[in-house]
């Protein structure tokens, strides 16, 4: 990040009291603070129901960064200069008389910046007592976070309430995948390196994977996640939109219109999984007790809150997904997240065909296997393996495959790297929208999904159990295997 002074802005944050205000956001706007980055005029105010007076406040956020900050990352003239920034307003969000009490903190001339870090059901409400106690006007944007509905209709209705207040061009609606460095660096290493471009088809390409695993399990949720699931939770933005940043075709420019409207033609040509289909190309899973990293752990329907009545949930997806168009025919796109997985991980791995004609020893052939390995969390970097003679005169032609790093962030070991929601709240300030996902996304991304997921009752799918601490159910490895492929482990 440049040091970029923007125009001053109130920031106002509902949802201020809860876990991911506190985990992530406050957190966030700090680092942007001490960078230099937020105008020195720009306030943040906490909005929450929380009967907390200023000094509370305060007192709560200066704890969470001493809890998420590295130590030593927060002097005690960062936290001074940080703390003076911020103010607290109690509010009940479906209270229009408690709005007035923002608009008393907020100086006429700034832009207003609504992060509505709250459930998608109070969404209206938010727009509607704004809107009632004049506090929207032309420089007014809204920040919604995931999830933007169940299905397309609700997301429908969410959107329609937002827009009856907010053109689209002032509302933001985070996906939190599209603010981290190595994402941004898919876009550089693709549009800037020739290299890599030309050969970003299927001319070249084999098949693409894409893995979101999670070593925990739903952390106090399941009264939530099983209403929802992971093809809800996951798949349906976060895998999506990855796949989406791999396959969009160049951009005319480098512009928020033209990049959003690359990755609604890919949604648009994802081709469907349908009751016909969906036994060979969807995998669900549901895991049981096991172990990760030597502890014990529960199943899902063992977990803290779960119901006695059996729950067909999946909390494990892993799809076969072809785009349909002229760049990607015949290259299929192996997608697959789920909770209680043996690691952390987000990972692209591009696999490049091989020669038609070896002309090495024909035993060495499964060695030649040339990949580009993308990985987001939890070492960004970027990695390209490819084939070498072994070093010294007795070895003959015998081949090795080696990791080539491309991995920006060993050139620059001295500056950290922001986190995502960094990048994403500062270019909410400054009225970016790149990273942003449009509504026309949301609802081409749900009309896909939704399909899925309609193939799944139709044909009164199961979901397949997995022992905590694994990879998923085999009907996942076989997904894979079944085309003479398998997973990058």
């Amino acid at each position: 990040m440049s040091d970029v002074m923007h125009q001053a802005c109130d920031f106002i944050l509902f949802g201020a009291k809860g876990d991911l205000a506190m985990r992530k956001l406050f957190p966030a706007l700090f680092q942007l603070d001490k960078a230099n980055l937020l105008n020195a005029d720009s306030k943040i105010i906490g909005v929450a129901r929380a009967d907390w007076d200023q000094s509370s406040f305060i007192e709560a956020v200066e704890a969470t960064l001493t809890r998420f900050l590295k130590p030593g990352e927060m002097s005690a003239d960062d936290w001074a200069r940080f703390s003076s920034r911020l103010d607290y307003v109690q509010v009940d969000m479906t209270a229009p008389d408690d709005f007035k009490r923002i608009g008393e903190k907020l100086a006429p001339s700034r832009i207003m910046v609504n992060y509505l870090a709250t459930p998608p059901s109070v969404f209206g409400d938010i727009c509607q007592n704004l809107s009632a106690a004049n506090l929207i006007n032309e420089t007014t944007r809204i920040v919604l976070e995931k999830p933007i509905g169940h299905d397309l209709a609700s997301s429908k209705v969410i959107n329609n309430t937002v827009a009856q207040y907010f053109n689209e061009d002032r509302i933001y609606r985070i996906d939190h995948y599209l603010g981290k460095d190595t994402v941004q660096n898919l876009l550089a290493l693709r549009f800037a390196n020739n290299l890599f471009g030309s050969q970003w088809s299927n001319s070249a390409i084999d098949h693409v994977q894409i893995t979101v695993s999670e070593t925990v399990g739903l952390e106090g949720r399941w009264s939530y996640y099983d209403k929802v699931g992971q093809m809800r939770d996951m798949v349906q933005n976060h895998l999506l939109q990855l796949l989406c940043m791999v396959a969009m075709n160049p951009p005319s420019k480098l512009d928020a219109d033209s990049i959003r409207d690359e990755k609604v033609n890919v949604l648009k040509a994802l081709h469907p999984i349908t009751a016909s289909n969906v036994a060979k190309r969807a995998v669900r899973g549901q895991y049981t007790s096991g172990s990760i990293d030597g502890a014990a752990v529960p199943g899902y329907g063992e977990e803290e809150g779960s119901a006695a009545a059996k729950s067909n949930t999946e909390t494990f997806v892993s799809l076969r997904v072809n785009v349909d168009n002229w760049r990607w025919a015949g290259v299929p796109f192996y997608l697959r997240t789920g909770k209680r997985m043996p690691q952390k991980m987000t990972e692209i791995v591009i696999v490049y065909k091989n020669n038609p004609h070896f002309i090495f020893d024909a035993k060495q052939r499964d060695i030649v296997n040339n990949r580009l390995v993308i990985r987001l969390q939890p070492d960004e970097g970027i990695r390209l393996h490819v084939v070498t003679k072994q070093l010294g005169m007795h070895q003959g032609m015998d081949l090795q495959n080696r990791a080539l790093n491309l991995d920006f962030a060993d050139n620059n070991a001295h500056h950290r790297t922001p986190d995502a929601y960094e990048r994403l709240l500062l270019e909410s300030m400054v009225g970016d929208q790149s990273l942003f996902v449009r509504r026309d996304e949301i609802e081409a991304s749900w009309t896909w999904c939704d399909q899925l997921i309609k193939a799944w009752k139709e044909v009164g799918d199961e979901v397949k159990p997995y022992n905590a601490g694994t990879w998923g159910p085999i009907g996942s490895i076989a997904l894979i295997e079944r085309d003479g492929r398998s997973w990058h482990e």
